[in-house]
């Protein structure tokens, strides 16, 4: 969750107003509090990590799949419990806000308020009316995918008109940083125009829009200035990027083209990039991300399945031996490039042949991490209706075996990287119960494992030090520094 301190630009209004966020989800999540933190705070009302102390406690909801679902259910009643001592007011935003809305509201009576995309630009009135009360209607769902419902180029103008969270960004006061440490999420990039069978976000999350570059130049300068030194990429599909933008050039890809300028800022280290589709990924991407100054070799590739028969029922594309010769392409560049997926488990239709498919092509690939999922029905998704459902226990069965084998070839891969020396972003010192720490190019935040340096005395966080290998423990890595190549002005 997100919620530690921000003023911002306080009004002095003798009636200012705080507010409490809590962000579950993905980083997007982040990003899209920050911006609602900003616009809250260009109208005067305070940020408070308390909520004993808050008139509003926002939730910003994740809505991607039923355990997620479930966390911010209950992440809404736990607030709720707060509110009903303190008087606060509880407010639902974010995805399961604007994926179920009159339905949330209606089976949710502790939210004192549902509000969808569409209320962000008017955020401080809407909460203004909850704290009068005065009702406020919440969203009705729809598919927002048919906002947009014109050519990727005309899209730019489209969304003068179309609300897109997350993409708010003015020089000053649009955002406001609710995260610490040196590492932040940075959006490029929201919605999807892909059609995979079981995936509900473009429905809600709507069609792909990509900022402006001049947007996330400043954006990552903002940031820079707030002590951020690695910026981390996100959007539903970053191979995507550009595509719907005006002007681009004739053989650039504008994600190529992006990723220089992003490292190019001063204050910032690192660059990396998350949530690439395997069937977009362009040749100069590879180039780029591989050998860039200051973009971190790591590619996180959206598998999601190796057996061909699964992924065209999942409106998805490759095959094992597809997969592979991406894999060496990046390797042939890079040989210590980072490279995780996701992949699902039980989807309709799926057969053992199939699932030792998968288990081929994970022992082959040798992957620094692995996300798996067990197959669950989402609402509206075509997946929902497909037959041959797989049983539950048959589902739970092949998540556990096929992450037993995960565990088993990512903590052979960490292992093979002993011996190399490597840049380790420094996140968090040594404390009660905690080892100095932070991440190499090939770990992600909170997916991919994290570096332990001993010996680490002088360094601090934002210190990116280069570091020899010593050990390894699953995904972890235990590093000796050797020189701090880069250091915080």
């Amino acid at each position: 969750m997100v919620g530690a301190g921000y003023a911002g630009p306080v009004s002095s209004s003798p009636a200012e107003r705080r507010f409490t966020l809590l962000t579950l989800g993905c980083a997007r999540n982040e990003v899209d509090s920050e911006e609602l933190a900003g616009r809250l705070a260009a109208h005067g009302w305070r940020h408070d990590a308390d909520a004993s102390s808050a008139d509003v406690i926002l939730v910003n909801t994740c809505g991607f799949i039923e355990s997620a679902k479930k966390d911010s259910v209950d992440a809404l009643l736990a607030v709720s419990d707060v509110a009903t001592t303190t008087g606060a007011k509880v407010v639902a935003v974010g995805c399961l806000a604007q994926r179920y809305g009159v339905e949330l509201a209606d089976s949710l009576p502790e939210a004192d308020a549902v509000l969808g995309f569409d209320d962000y630009a008017a955020l401080d009135e809407r909460l203004e009316d909850v704290l009068a009360g005065r009702p406020v209607a919440a969203p009705q769902p729809s598919d927002r995918r048919d906002l947009l419902p014109i050519t990727p180029v005309h899209r730019p103008a489209a969304t003068d008109q179309v609300a897109v969270p997350g993409h708010a960004w003015m020089p000053v006061g649009s955002r406001a940083r609710l995260g610490v440490g040196p590492v932040a999420p940075l959006k490029i990039a929201s919605g999807c125009d892909r059609r995979c069978s079981f995936c509900a976000i473009p429905s809600f999350r709507g069609a792909f829009v990509s900022r402006p570059p001049a947007d996330l130049v400043a954006e990552a300068g903002w940031l820079a200035t707030q002590g951020v030194r690695e910026l981390y990429l996100v959007s539903e599909n970053s191979t995507s990027y550009g595509k719907d933008l005006p002007r681009r050039e004739a053989g650039t890809d504008p994600l190529a083209a992006l990723l220089p300028r992003l490292a190019n800022v001063p204050g910032i280290v690192r660059v990396r990039v998350s949530y690439l589709q395997p069937a977009e990924i362009k040749p100069a991407v590879i180039q780029t991300i591989a050998a860039t100054p200051g973009v971190a070799d790591y590619f996180d590739l959206s598998f999601q399945h190796a057996s061909e028969p699964v992924l065209r029922r999942m409106r998805r594309f490759g095959s094992t031996e597809t997969f592979l010769r991406l894999i060496e392409r990046i390797r042939e560049l890079s040989p210590a490039a980072g490279i995780r997926t996701n992949v699902i488990v039980g989807f309709p239709g799926e057969t053992e042949a199939d699932v030792a498919e998968l288990e081929r092509f994970l022992t082959a690939a040798e992957l620094d991490a692995v996300g798996v999922f067990g197959y669950s029905d989402e609402d509206g998704t075509e997946a929902a209706g497909l037959p041959d459902k797989v049983a539950a226990d048959v589902v739970t069965s092949r998540v556990r075996r096929i992450s037993e084998l995960v565990d088993h070839l990512t903590a052979q891969r960490a292992a093979d990287r002993i011996g190399d020396v490597v840049d380790v972003l420094v996140e968090r010192l040594a404390g009660d119960d905690e080892d100095c720490a932070g991440r190499a190019a090939h770990q992600a935040p909170e997916v991919d494992g994290e570096c332990v340096l001993l010996d680490a005395d002088g360094v601090a966080p934002g210190d990116l030090v280069r570091c020899r290998v010593i050990a390894a423990e699953g995904v972890d890595l235990v590093v000796s520094p050797l020189e701090v190549s880069s250091r915080p002005a």
